[in-house]
């Protein structure tokens, strides 16, 4: 538990934290450095972050047991540490996607916890207006493509977004990246494949990243994959496993991938190695392909915020009390988010259905199609 500092400092200094056995590597020269320097600030900001996000998915949790989110709901909790990582590695105008469990990545983008809250209650102010749900996220401002629904699709788009970021860049200048994140389970669909040759056939910028959290929806990696050794399933391409529970070492491992693939490298496959403490989604119970025990030993022994708080503890930038007041802040200010996102409205069926059809590409300009049935005739929509 906790990054070893190398030495005893006061928590207004930076220390050097150790993060020896964290990495892995494929068909590299060199590593990430099994050091990090940070400081109080920078570390508390990482750990309200993330504690942010793990209050906002219980709360996901609470709410649809309660059933005020309804339909698809997959849920982080337990993998904060790989977003908050690779958010930190990055820069703001490097370019990312993920799959549908990707409501914390959302709020890292340039969302609110009551944005992400009120799209999953179905609210227009929601971020995605009620038209995107738990699986839509977007924003293009802050360089955020998704949010995918369907499994590795996500992928090529990302390939197409490093495209993009190397087609744009000046001779010789580094480049923008781009990251598509994708779990185990997706990683040997057949657009992945063509991606990765197609990404190292034109050297892109592009991070094939695989958040393994051991389970393809009920189906663990041993049973779903011939390979799982996923950081090497690039063959030739670069890889790196990272500790995912480990914010550090995401930090530390993703900077080095970056610099590789902005360089003009070409892509690097990364492996994080995850957990996640929901089942696959709100519909599955997860206890029934792993048991009760192996959830609460990794709670109990690998937990990316409890290592995190340890860490600064340990460190001397912090003591429980004031770990814990931060914690109830947060508590605070989640439920006061919630709140907001429940007094917001429904969208009108004008709404609804407003960007079905496109006249031209310019933004707003649409028309509404004929007719669309909804699950009660009564109440279908006709445009005359």
């Amino acid at each position: 538990w906790g990054a070893a500092a190398t030495r005893s400092m006061s928590s207004s200094e930076v220390v050097t934290f150790d993060l020896t056995g964290s990495f892995e590597t494929h068909n590299l020269d060199s590593a990430p450095s099994e050091t990090i320097d940070m400081d109080k600030d920078e570390l508390m900001e990482h750990f309200k972050l993330m504690y942010t996000m793990r209050r906002m998915e219980i709360t996901c949790d609470n709410e649809y047991k309660a059933r005020n989110i309804r339909g698809f709901c997959h849920l982080y909790d337990g993998q904060e540490a790989v977003a908050a990582g690779i958010n930190a590695a990055l820069s703001p105008e490097d370019d990312w996607i993920t799959s549908y469990r990707c409501h914390c990545q959302a709020l890292i983008r340039g969302g609110s916890v009551s944005k992400v809250i009120g799209e999953l209650f179905g609210m227009v102010e929601g971020q995605s207006q009620a038209k995107g749900g738990s699986m839509h996220f977007y924003n293009k401002k802050h360089h955020f493509w998704g949010g995918a629904g369907i499994v590795g699709a996500q992928v090529p788009v990302g390939v197409g977004l490093a495209f993009a970021n190397k087609y744009s860049a000046k001779p010789g200048d580094p480049m923008n990246v781009a990251i598509a994140c994708y779990g185990d389970g997706a990683a040997n669909q057949g657009q992945i494949w063509e991606s990765a040759n197609m990404a190292s056939l034109w050297k892109l910028p592009m991070i094939f990243c695989i958040e393994n959290n051991h389970y393809g929806m009920g189906t663990s990696i041993d049973r779903h994959s011939s390979h799982s050794d996923y950081y090497k399933m690039g063959n030739h391409i670069p890889g790196l496993r990272i500790d995912g529970m480990n914010l550090l070492a995401v930090k530390q491992g993703m900077a080095f991938v970056r610099d590789f693939c902005s360089s003009g490298n070409g892509p690097m496959y990364v492996e994080m190695m995850t957990y996640r403490y929901h089942g696959h989604s709100m519909s599955d119970p997860g206890t029934t392909y792993r048991n009760r025990e192996e959830i609460a030993f990794t709670r109990s022994t690998r937990d990316p915020l409890e290592f995190v708080k340890k860490t600064m503890i340990d460190a001397g930038f912090a003591d429980a009390d004031e770990v814990k007041k931060v914690e109830k802040q947060i508590r605070r200010e989640v439920q006061e988010e919630v709140t907001k996102a429940k007094g917001w409205n429904r969208p009108s069926r004008e709404d609804l259905f407003k960007h079905v059809y496109a006249k031209s590409l310019e933004s707003g300009d649409f028309d509404y199609p004929d007719h669309i049935r909804t699950s009660d005739t009564a109440k279908s929509f006709w445009k005359n």
